[in-house]
């Protein structure tokens, strides 16, 4: 750390969240500079922020750090949402591969101390057999497969084996519940805004979700507090989805999970939602985690409860228009389809 204070490097300030989350560190306490780093520049004003523009998939990330004599790191580059990335290859090139490539670079900087990761609660994925609440110490029932849950829990396991090989570098990994909020896209937020909004029959899941400006709270707290160790982070309490879904006062359709998972896949297909195969899981059978560790070790608290987190995203949908309604209908009804389809050629098999 310089005698003015900690040079932070921010990944993934192209997008909005890492753009916000970078200007708020340079009038944080104890900060001298801030490098903000992504392939493409971020679209809205970084005031302070120092933009390079690097993909940290190159090993041009390992002479940023070095030039910019960098020792905080705040990884903000794992995305969940395959349609912003290009696809689902380039998704999984710039979540593990970027975090391989920013981790060999951090590991060959000797003045890097400390090291901030935004991870998040899908790695604890979600199935009948789940606990009511997960700790930072519990495996998922089944190890996620594919899509963003395999990609988290890859770079879950590659920072661990860095924080194994520098020992003197403090790791802080923040498993954050679904985020939410009037500016946030991703597959949560596309799904509550779709005009009718598919559920799986006869299972209503638990909800947890963190604001916004929670998790640009919680992220400066991290780098300004020097504290290591893997988090929960939530708001208070939990929604059932049906009651989310009333408070968006939007209609909803019961389906089989396989025809959830159908219609996903074509809205998904027709860029009416970010659909994410993981998401069907949390459809059905919820999720929860314990955020005690993140009161009493990390200090942190949220100033939203998930129920207020939901109210706030909620203020920022917009009534549901007919036709929009009807355009649902009608992939619902593609969905119906296309399964007869698969019947009947199966039957013929």
């Amino acid at each position: 750390m310089s005698a003015a204070g900690k040079v932070v490097l921010v990944t993934g300030v192209s997008r909005d969240l890492g753009r916000r989350h970078a200007r708020a560190l340079t009038s944080a306490p104890g900060i001298a500079r801030v490098i903000g780093v992504d392939a493409v520049p971020p679209r809205g004003d970084i005031g302070d922020v120092s933009f390079v523009r690097a993909d940290i998939r190159k090993p041009v990330i390992a002479k940023v750090i070095a030039k910019e004599d960098v020792d905080t790191v705040v990884h903000m580059s794992v995305i969940a949402t395959p349609g912003s990335a290009g696809g689902r290859h380039t998704m999984k090139e710039l979540n593990v591969l970027g975090t391989m490539q920013l981790l060999a670079a951090a590991q060959r900087a000797p003045g890097l101390r400390h090291l901030v990761v935004k991870s998040t609660s899908t790695v604890y994925g979600a199935s009948s057999r789940d606990p009511a609440m997960f700790t930072e110490d519990m495996e998922p029932r089944r190890q996620p497969r594919s899509g963003y849950a395999k990609d988290a829990a890859e770079v879950e396991g590659y920072v661990r084996g860095f924080a194994r090989r520098r020992p003197d570098v403090r790791v802080t990994l923040l498993r954050c519940a679904n985020v939410i909020g009037p500016e946030v896209h991703s597959p949560i937020t596309s799904y509550f805004r779709l005009p009718v909004i598919p559920t799986v029959l006869g299972f209503d899941p638990r909800m947890q979700f963190l604001h916004q400006d929670d998790l640009l709270a919680v992220l400066e707290h991290a780098v300004v507090t020097d504290i290591a160790g893997t988090y929960n982070v939530a708001g208070d309490g939990m929604l059932m989805l049906s009651q989310a879904i009333r408070r968006l006062q939007r209609p909803s359709v019961s389906l089989p999970s396989f025809a959830v998972g159908r219609l996903g896949s074509a809205l998904r297909r027709a860029r009416l939602a970010d659909f994410s195969p993981e998401q069907l899981g949390l459809l059905t059978f919820g999720r929860g985690v314990d955020t005690t560790r993140m009161r009493e070790e990390l200090g942190f608290e949220p100033r939203h409860t998930t129920a207020s987190a939901f109210a706030d995203f909620a203020r920022s949908v917009t009534p549901t228009a007919d036709q929009a309604a009807r355009l649902l209908d009608r992939a619902t009804a593609t969905v119906g389809a296309t399964t007869m389809l698969d019947q009947t050629g199966a039957g013929r098999g």
